[in-house]
């Protein structure tokens, strides 16, 4: 699987990444997550994304691959660490914590990037929650320091210059961050991880979706209408993919799945290359004569 240089950190990741939210959330038996991740590193996958804050992810990607600790790169998230519901705490103490519960779970000595999750303009301005995150990297718990967010506040993080990676929402229903956070981050020389970068395969839905974490991307897809979209799902998904991937500044993807064999279509698709440059115009044109001022980034 090719390989692109993370920005300025000297880690070499394949740009395809393992995220671990749905694993986590799905509430997915730990053997599926087992042969999940395998079938994924033997594939050439070298990323693995996860949360404190995505149920059991941490301890079941800790149980299902940490013997094989020397094969990827290991990222997580803070700033919440009571759950996705518990709101966020971005404390020097909470977020210390946090990162030592987290390498338990991930049965690992040290993480190769911890990230602020979703954190806004007005605590990054704070800075307690970055130099939390700056005291973790010195003490060698963690090789890198990055912000996963989105919009304005994705910006802000990139302008602080502290950070060394940005996680952002990057796909065919969510490009705004293409003309904002993107270039800036790839001016620093940071590491850039897409997000959602196959928008979650929204459109696959004829109706509009139960998940409240699709609805957004529905209704934009909706709209946009793009004529790849009439292909197969398995088509569809590969072409949003590579249009992602074919950013400038964009060094990996995380997708997640919990179904086996989901890492082998999606490796599939990204051997067939950048998408060409017609494929890549006609989305970023339709996006620009469609696309409603209000469609900010995703968080």
């Amino acid at each position: 699987m090719e390989q692109r240089l993370f920005g300025r950190t000297g880690l070499s990741v394949s740009v395809l990444g393992f995220g671990g939210a749905e694993i986590g959330f799905g509430a997915t038996d730990k053997d599926i997550v087992a042969t999940l991740l395998n079938e994924a590193l033997d594939a050439g996958l070298n990323v693995i994304d996860t949360a404190e804050c995505y149920v059991d992810s941490e301890e079941k990607i800790g149980q299902a691959v940490s013997h094989r600790r020397r094969d990827f790169h290991l990222f997580t998230k803070v700033g919440h660490q009571h759950g996705p519901s518990g709101g966020g705490d971005w404390s020097d103490t909470s977020i210390t914590a946090t990162i030592e519960r987290s390498l338990q779970r991930l049965k690992t000595d040290v993480l190769d990037l911890v990230q602020l999750h979703s954190c806004s303009a007005a605590e990054l301005a704070k800075g307690e929650c970055i130099e939390a995150l700056e005291k973790a990297r010195k003490s060698g718990k963690t090789r890198h320091i990055g912000y996963s967010g989105d919009g304005v506040d994705a910006v802000a993080a990139v302008r602080t210059g502290r950070f060394d990676a940005l996680q952002t929402s990057i796909n065919v229903a969510d490009q705004r961050v293409l003309n904002e956070a993107l270039p800036l981050a790839v001016k620093a020389g940071m590491g850039v991880i897409a997000k959602r970068p196959i928008a979650n395969a929204a459109w696959q839905h004829a109706e509009q979706p139960a998940n409240g974490y699709h609805v957004e991307y529905w209704r934009r897809l909706k709209a946009l209408d793009y004529g790849f979209l009439g292909k197969s799902l398995d088509d569809a998904a590969a072409i949003a993919l590579r249009f992602t991937l074919s950013q400038p500044g964009v060094h990996t993807a995380i997708v997640g799945t919990t179904k086996p064999g989901r890492f082998i279509q999606n490796v599939a698709a990204i051997k067939l290359g950048q998408l060409p440059e017609p494929g890549l115009n006609a989305i970023r044109g339709r996006w620009k004569a469609v696309a409603e001022q209000s469609w900010v980034g995703q968080v």
